[in-house]
């Protein structure tokens, strides 16, 4: 399962609000290579499913990754941060053994 914290299902409602999208878009997750450490988090609003697809809920958000991304981020948490040392969300994933300096690219 993926979950959302509380900080980022008021950022992701609000991003929602602001691009005028309705109930069928929903937050699609994934994983990608690249970045510094080898793996990269991908964010995007979406409204049409894949066939292999996994589809989970927490706190009223639908969030969906597909098969391959699902395995790097089983059991990860999504977090927002609105602090001094940066804004925006981040990944909060059990799974990665290291991570960059930025946040934004992990490995397993």
């Amino acid at each position: 399962m993926i979950f959302i914290s509380d900080k980022a299902k008021q950022h992701v409602v609000e991003l929602k609000q602001e691009a005028n999208l309705d109930n069928s878009y929903f937050l699609r997750v994934s994983v990608v290579g690249g970045g510094c450490s080898g793996l990269s988090y991908k964010m995007d609003f979406d409204n049409e499913t894949q066939p292999k697809d996994q589809t989970f809920e927490d706190k009223g958000i639908k969030l969906v990754t597909d098969m391959k991304s699902l395995l790097y981020l089983m059991d990860t948490e999504l977090d927002y941060s609105d602090g001094l040392n940066g804004k925006g969300f981040q990944f909060i994933n059990p799974n990665a053994s290291r991570s960059c300096g930025c946040g934004e690219s992990f490995a397993v």
